[in-house]
């Protein structure tokens, strides 16, 4: 688990390529933009940090620059899992796994030594040559805190004539392989030599040698990461299934020479414009243009600013404009991910899914860390630590006791511990809500708009105190129909039969209480999604007719994209068991490829890694999400009841107290906050909308009705109207927007 980053340049053959050989490659591509790059993943990674450089001329002429950066947070392998992570095959007698994987012979002659650079976290950046292993030898360099590896140099008569054909991969990766053990056992039998003891950094260096690209197919694990593949002068980066792990890109031009770069943070990107990347720009208007999604959900696809991009879930790119084939690739698991999302298939069992749970948690407690679980009470959480402790009996469950009683689950999270005869520890919370926020947001560097990432954020920094690795419960509800909206769907069918002007006047006459949660409260919101966008409204934060009078609708439709038009038909969608239909199948479609990703997911990686502590996600297995998204909702809901099949594998374990009680959420008072200033929220609030530029200075061109905010925010302080997530979210947006106008100084 770390940080990862990283430029290549390629410079087109001619007069150009001749100017950039001139120039070293410390300068092509500045150390300063690493500086910039390593310092937004800084947090990521407490235990160690690297950079890997190189450059090539490819056989047409042209000039390939390329670095990498990591940080990293050790957890497997300690002592020979640092990154970047480099193997190298001798002279040009090439063969085996590198040609069974398809690789061109010698595309690239090299134009340097790479240099590769290990060292502890504060430590000056100093690079040693890589050096190779012999000729033909596969290895994986065994460098020391310095980089060197003593073993001769590549331009060596030791490496034959063309040294410069010397076959070299480099890696940096953010996440963990479960399934790492597995495929080095495949790849040793195929032949390959590691020389790691349980690196699964390693199994990647291998697998690309082996299989190529289809190595991503092979990986069962959360993952961003980033290979260069010096004899075909490739970058390929790629992130996992369900997109656990976060990776942007940003694609500019200097000077006549395409540039692009990745980064596991936002601000890292951004903040290359404010050292001589040009095309990179914070301030354009431009990026506004998207913010109308960010406001409604709280979320979106694409990152508000117009340059960054989040590589889809599930993909691979290659990011050097050229394959080892010379033709783009891009290869889509988004696009099968979506296919297997028709409930159309077999049912699913209890015992079965007893037995995939089982074995996806035991998948996920390999560590050389203190690991834990944490445990909440709820049967998510509660299945997850029967499991761990069944496992391996060591592994402690803690709770971190919530600053609000009514919120507080460790009572009910003791019971389940003491039921399964788990070590158990409550954990003290130490909340400075206005401090945080301000501090992840700007980490994050998005208008992020779920209240629960404060929570996430302080249950994370307490059991870091006492783990480096926790299980946790994504996956759960998205995957198993666990949300309240769930339920609403078959109402909002029904709905649909009255014409869209019925549904408009009723939806006029049933307003809303005070009571976020009165009956009259959630009948109005059903009834205000049926007369407009239908389901997304019931996970909006400014759903309709919010949206409509803060002026969200009238700054375009750039950047709705997948969400706006998220798969609208599902044909052939029925279910065999009468119970579905395809507005079901699309409700869940969105729940499982942009909710989950773009909210739970990067809320969970942001709170946890913000300090350093990896979280895995059971229910995210491979094995078990693609038979929960292929069972019937009929199976996944039984008699209509909130994850009825998973309530169903609670049962053979705990009492009905425990799989019966009701849904609590992972929750903060945010309204009663703003109300009495706990924390500072209050004031926090009033600064930012109260401010002459509430929304950044007036280039960012982000206009939205004032009067209508400020009638928000008397109408919340009066007690007339419950507008708690809304208020948050423009916190949110006023807090990222100024950070975003302080870009470049």
């Amino acid at each position: 688990m770390c940080g990862i980053g990283g430029i290549i340049k390629v410079t087109p053959a001619g007069e150009a390529a001749a100017a950039a050989l001139a120039v070293p490659p410390r300068e092509a591509i500045p150390e300063a933009w690493l500086d910039v790059l390593d310092e937004s993943i800084r947090h990521r990674g407490p235990d160690g940090q690297g950079r890997f450089r190189d450059r090539v001329v490819r056989a047409d002429g042209s000039v390939v620059d390329v670095a990498l950066v990591h940080r990293r947070l050790s957890i497997i392998d300690h002592g020979g899992g640092a990154q970047p992570m480099v193997s190298v095959l001798g002279g040009p007698e090439l063969g085996g796994p590198a040609l069974r994987a398809g690789r061109a012979a010698s595309p690239a002659r090299g134009a340097m030594r790479p240099l590769l650079f290990h060292g502890k976290p504060n430590a000056a950046v100093v690079y040693d040559a890589v050096r190779g292993t012999g000729p033909g030898n596969t290895g994986i360099l065994p460098a020391d805190s310095s980089g060197g590896t003593g073993v001769p140099p590549m331009d060596s008569q030791e490496h034959g004539q063309d040294a410069h054909a010397t076959d070299l991969v480099a890696v940096v990766f953010n996440g963990c392989i479960y399934n790492h053990r597995d495929l080095r056992r495949e790849l040793q039998s195929a032949g390959h030599e590691f020389r790691t003891d349980h690196s699964d950094t390693e199994v990647l260096l291998h697998g690309w040698r082996e299989w190529g690209e289809r190595l991503f197919k092979n990986l069962d694990g959360m993952y961003a990461l980033a290979i260069w593949d010096r004899l075909a002068a490739s970058l390929v980066i790629a992130r996992d299934w369900f997109g656990e792990k976060p990776l942007y890109t940003i694609e500019t031009d200097r000077g006549g020479a395409g540039v692009k770069a990745l980064c596991t943070a936002v601000p890292g990107l951004l903040n290359l414009g404010a050292h001589g990347v040009q095309g990179v720009d914070a301030m354009s208007p431009m990026g506004v243009q998207s913010i109308s999604p960010w406001v409604k959900f709280g979320w979106n696809q694409v990152p508000p600013a117009w340059n960054p991009v989040e590589l889809c879930i599930g993909s691979s790119q290659f990011l050097s404009g050229q394959t080892p084939s010379d033709a783009p690739i891009s290869s889509d698991r988004f696009a099968h991910l979506s296919a297997a999302m028709n409930p159309i298939g077999s049912t699913l069992s209890v015992d079965a899914l007893d037995r995939m749970l089982e074995a996806s948690v035991a998948a996920r407690l390999e560590s050389d860390v203190p690991i834990g679980c944490f445990l909440s009470g709820g049967i998510d959480s509660s299945l997850i630590a029967r499991y761990a402790h069944l496992t391996r009996p060591d592994v402690a469950a803690f709770t971190v006791r919530m600053p609000t009683a009514r919120f507080d689950e460790s009572p009910v999270a003791g019971r389940v511990a003491r039921h399964i005869g788990m070590r158990h520890q409550v954990l003290e919370c130490q909340p400075a809500p206005a401090a945080d926020l301000v501090a992840l947001i700007q980490q994050l560097g998005l208008p992020f708009g779920d209240s629960s990432l404060l929570p996430s954020h302080w249950v994370s920094r307490a059991a870091r105190e006492v783990a480096r690795v926790a299980l946790g419960g994504d996956g759960g509800d998205e995957l198993f129909m666990g949300y309240d909206r769930h339920k609403a769907i078959r109402w909002l069918r029904w709905l649909d039969a009255l014409p869209r002007e019925s549904r408009r006047a009723l939806a006029g006459a049933v307003a809303a209480d005070a009571n976020p949660r009165s009956t009259r409260t959630r009948l109005s919101r059903l009834i205000n999604a049926s007369a407009h966008d239908g389901y997304k409204e019931l996970v909006a934060i400014f759903a309709a007719p919010f949206d409509e009078h803060l002026g969200l609708r009238g700054q375009g439709e750039h950047g709705w994209n997948a969400i706006q038009h998220f798969g609208m038909t599902c044909e052939g969608s029925t279910d065999r068991f009468g119970a579905l239909n395809a507005s079901t199948a699309m409700a869940l479609r969105f729940d499982r490829l942009f909710y989950l990703p773009c909210d739970i997911l990067r809320k969970t990686d942001t709170a946890s890694m913000s300090v350093a502590l990896e979280v895995r996600a059971p229910f995210l297995d491979h094995t078990l999400a693609l038979a929960a998204m292929n069972a019937p909702v009929s199976c996944l809901m039984p008699r209509g009841q909130r994850k009825g099949l998973l309530r169903q594998v609670a049962r053979k374990y705990f009492p009905a107290e425990i799989v019966d009680r009701p849904k609590q959420g992972f929750a903060i008072p945010i309204g009663e906050w703003f109300r009495s200033d706990y924390g500072g929220m209050k004031q926090l609030l009033m600064d930012h909308l109260n401010s002459a530029e509430p929304w950044g200075p007036p280039r960012l061109g982000i206009e939205l009705n004032m009067k209508f905010v400020r009638q928000m925010v008397d109408e919340h302080m009066n007690e007339q109207r419950d507008h708690s997530q809304r208020l948050y979210m423009l916190l949110v947006l006023s807090i990222w927007a100024k950070w975003m106008g302080s870009l470049g100084g």
